[in-house]
């Protein structure tokens, strides 16, 4: 269990009570500042440092703004919307990657988050090394690494080169590792960015066969999906996110029905 909040907001405290969910998120933003004065030159640093130019205000981006929701044990809700609409963002701070500008998120539960898949891998090291670490990263103990290791080793399926360094790895073979380490651990959140969109059609068949599974077993999963074919069949609901915003939330047809509607 965490909870990440912004050091600058203060919330009420009848805003914290208790709830059921997993996951609740209060009046979460996150916002992206990006400097477009930087002293690339030794003429700018003269008029900026010696005749102390004032610096503007590097703007800044609302990538999430104002969002609250909340989702509850045992739900698989899926995330739409177009590109920099705020999906990846989200997960990253429910996942404690980003620190909400303002605003607060809670989590009870042990989670995964497989947002870049191969992200934490190390490109000189085995497979097996890989595996080893990655698991750590996600809070595997070792005797849980050690008794899921069968479990993991046949899941990724990757034939007999897993002490080869994973430089030699083509994309979906190291996505088949990251995987099966995320879906054959005992945790209670599973957060996925895009990750039914990689491997061949057999791997994300297995992939959707061990979702519904986890699902059946009382886990709670958050997928982030441009293709809604991986969606329909495995969320019980879905939010549509537009520029940081709930445009809708509820039932997975009606949403995606609308959001196609939409685009």
């Amino acid at each position: 269990m965490y909870s990440l909040a912004a050091s600058n907001q203060n919330l009420p405290k009848s805003s914290k009570v208790s709830t059921p969910a997993v996951i609740t998120v209060r009046g979460l933003s996150k916002r992206f500042y990006y400097d477009r004065h930087r002293t690339n030159s030794l003429r700018q640093w003269f008029i900026r440092s010696v005749l102390r130019h004032p610096v503007p205000k590097p703007p800044q981006d609302f990538s999430i703004e104002d969002l609250s929701l909340s989702v509850y044990r045992g739900e698989t809700v899926g995330i739409v919307g177009s590109n920099g609409s705020g999906k990846s963002t989200l997960l990253r701070v429910i996942a404690g990657i980003y620190r909400p500008s303002s605003g607060e998120v809670d989590c009870s539960g042990e989670l995964a988050a497989v947002l870049e898949l191969g992200s934490g891998f190390h490109k000189e090291l085995t497979g097996t090394d890989n595996i080893a670490t990655y698991a750590a990263a996600l809070g595997l103990s070792r005797v849980e690494l050690r008794k899921r290791w069968p479990e993991i080793v046949a899941f990724a399926d990757i034939g007999d080169v897993l002490d080869k360094p994973i430089k030699h790895y083509s994309t979906g073979m190291q996505a088949r590792l990251a995987l099966g380490v995320a879906l054959c651990g005992e945790f209670d959140i599973l957060l996925l960015d895009e990750a039914l969109s990689v491997g061949d059609q057999g791997f994300r068949h297995k992939v959707e066969a061990r979702l519904k599974q986890y699902h059946a077993d009382g886990g709670t999963l958050i997928l982030v999906s441009h293709d809604l074919n991986h969606l329909r069949p495995l969320c019980t609901r879905v939010i549509w996110l537009r520029e940081g915003r709930i445009v809708a939330d509820g039932d997975t047809e009606t949403v995606l029905r609308d959001y196609e509607n939409a685009s």
